[in-house]
């Protein structure tokens, strides 16, 4: 300790001695001192109540000098490390994170970028379901039940509840997914292989699955946004749950992987996810004129609902004041303040129409940023040794699929890819870009450096109506 600071800390002790020479004789009864005492050490040899005098005075002296030192070391100490600056300086709270739903909690770990940059992520990790969050329902048992929702992009496209209106409507479309007595097909397809030409998919869970996800602590901007296409990997919700974008279509499976009315389902390796923001798809309802609610996350439109893989935030359809987002870009997001703190940064917003998720991702994310312990589905990687029951429904899903970010690829593609001369991927970046189920084949054909005949060709029918 520096000498001015001991003859500071020696100046303190003066004045506190005086101060409590002045003090009221209840107050210095506390240190065992009274004033009489004090009067009395001047004329007398010392005594046991002036031995108790001096005592306080050196305990008082001692803190005072302890207490000096403190301050002193406290000043001088070394900075913060840089992963405690980081902790401190990010976008990213993950104390904000649905406990109920992880595994351990969130930790700093190094991480690169898809673009080769080393930097900071939050990882966590998560269960296959949150302990506090109930799913489902998803497909009814019969013609005369209700279940979750669906968004169809065939004739008459829209949000429907998934009931026997919206079922015979298919019906008459040519999807048919109930027998004559008007019983549901129900297939769990990740266990069982479906018998009939369209079932409602409703997926098992595994309570064993693990979920690990990387979130950029510095989000950094992409020179190029990425298009999110059919179940590419979105972000992580504060509900501890991951969100994916649009569902297989239909038309591409000839099976409908019924969503709940929060917009979530069952991945084929048995973990639940999102499929839109569920923190604020009542709007999307209002909007749509959709009769349901979601029942296992609060509703507010102006809320943080969780982050994207690229480490921006994602709000709801409203500003923190209520009012409407404005000069939104293609991705629906724009740089403004968010939440109460007013920190301007990047950030998305949902939409009122369904799916009510970013159409992209601005900034760049994290290598190898989703794994799980499943069996199957997207991101999976079952430990050695693991007895394989689940299997990749028709479509895949899986670590092998070639849709961007890791997307489900359609029957029949790879096999179109082998005859165009492309990868599976090149070829399914290529549709999505064009407008995912419903491309122009124009579009895709020139990106391809294919002819519109030969493109034609090489793809699969749609499934029979």
């Amino acid at each position: 300790m520096h000498l001015k600071h001991i003859n500071n800390s020696f100046k303190t002790f003066i004045l506190f001695a005086q101060f409590i020479a002045i003090l009221k004789p209840s107050y210095i009864n506390r240190f065992g001192v009274s004033m009489r005492t004090i009067k009395r050490s001047r004329l007398k040899a010392p005594s046991v109540n002036t031995t108790k005098t001096k005592l306080a005075f050196c305990l008082l002296s001692a803190t005072v000098l302890l207490t000096a030192c403190g301050e002193q070391i406290k000043s001088e100490s070394t900075p913060a490390s840089p992963e405690a600056k980081s902790a401190k300086n990010t976008l990213i709270n993950t104390d904000d994170f649905n406990i109920k739903a992880m595994v351990k909690l969130p930790q700093t770990v190094e991480c690169t970028l898809e673009n080769g940059l080393q930097t900071q992520c939050a990882q966590v990790v998560l269960k296959y379901q949150p302990d506090n969050i109930e799913v489902g329902p998803f497909c009814p048992e019969t013609l005369d039940d209700v279940g979750g929702i669906w968004d169809w992009d065939g004739t008459d496209a829209g949000l429907y509840r998934l009931d026997k209106a919206f079922l015979t409507m298919l019906n008459e479309q040519g999807f048919t997914f109930y027998d004559e007595d008007g019983k549901v097909h129900i297939v769990d397809n990740a266990t069982i292989r479906p018998t009939v030409e369209h079932a409602c998919i409703n997926v098992s869970v595994d309570e064993s699955v693990e979920i690990t996800a990387l979130l950029p602590l510095h989000p950094v901007m992409s020179e190029q946004s990425t298009a999110l296409g059919t179940v590419s990997k979105v972000g992580i919700a504060l509900a501890g749950v991951p969100i994916f974008s649009d569902a297989p279509s239909v038309q591409h499976t000839g099976h409908l992987p019924a969503l709940d009315t929060c917009a979530g389902h069952i991945d084929p390796g048995g973990w639940y996810h999102y499929h839109g923001t569920a923190s604020d798809i009542d709007s999307v309802y209002k909007h749509e004129h959709v009769n349901a609610n979601c029942n296992n996350l609060t509703q507010k439109p102006s809320a943080l609902f969780g982050y994207g893989f690229d480490g921006y935030p994602i709000y709801g359809s409203q500003e923190i004041d209520g009012t409407s987002p404005t000069e939104l870009d293609s991705c629906n997001g724009h740089t403004g303040p968010v939440g109460e703190s007013g920190i301007v940064t990047y950030h998305y917003h949902a939409s009122n129409t369904f799916p009510n998720l970013p159409k992209c991702l601005k900034g760049v994310v994290a290598q190898n940023n989703f794994t799980t312990t499943a069996q199957a589905g997207v991101g999976a990687k079952p430990p050695e040794g693991t007895k394989l029951t689940r299997h990749e429904p028709p479509g895949g899903g899986g670590p092998k699929a070639g849709g961007p970010n890791g997307g489900m690829l359609p029957p029949g593609f790879a096999e179109a890819a082998n005859k165009l001369g492309v990868s599976e991927k090149v070829l399914m970046q290529a549709m999505q870009k064009a407008g995912g189920p419903n491309a122009d084949l124009t579009v895709v054909a020139k990106a391809l450096n294919v002819t519109p005949e030969q493109l034609k060709a090489a793809l699969p029918e749609k499934p029979k109506r």
